[in-house]
């Protein structure tokens, strides 16, 4: 009996560790990051330093854009002629629009929220990770 119940216990783990390997694979990565990574084509060539990791699409910022959110909805987001600025807890993705598609910039928001501050200014809020202050009494300003 004690076979038994090991072999039951045995098949409940593997049968647990298949559906996460098929929630891994249908479903891609588990963060906005991941999906970014796993979903668009390198393109080290388009980074800014070593903050701002670049990919590639075929596809319009705005394509691009619905791609994302419709994966990973973000905490803030922003639009303008410029392309899409997408704010999450701890990174940001920012879609730019380029002459064959878009580059896609993933990005910390300790050093995104800084570089796009003149574009998102207000529209991103406040997150995890950004360094900015508020501007209420005692703010440290």
């Amino acid at each position: 009996m004690t076979y038994r119940r090991w072999f039951v216990v045995g098949v409940a783990f593997a049968v647990i560790g298949a559906l996460v390997a098929a929630f891994a694979i249908f479903y891609g990565s588990f963060s906005p990051r991941g999906f970014v990574e796993d979903k668009y084509k390198r393109a080290a060539s388009q980074d800014i330093g070593r903050n701002a990791i670049a990919y590639t699409s075929p596809r319009s910022p705005s394509q691009v854009a619905k791609e994302v959110t419709d994966a990973w909805q973000p905490a803030d987001q922003y639009v303008d002629g410029s392309g899409v600025y997408l704010r999450y807890d701890d990174d940001s993705v920012v879609i730019l629009p380029i002459a064959a598609g878009s580059v896609i910039l993933l990005e910390r928001m300790s050093t995104a929220y800084p570089r796009y501050h003149s574009t998102v200014g207000s529209h991103w809020g406040w997150g995890r990770g950004s360094t900015v202050r508020g501007g209420g009494p005692g703010s440290g300003k």
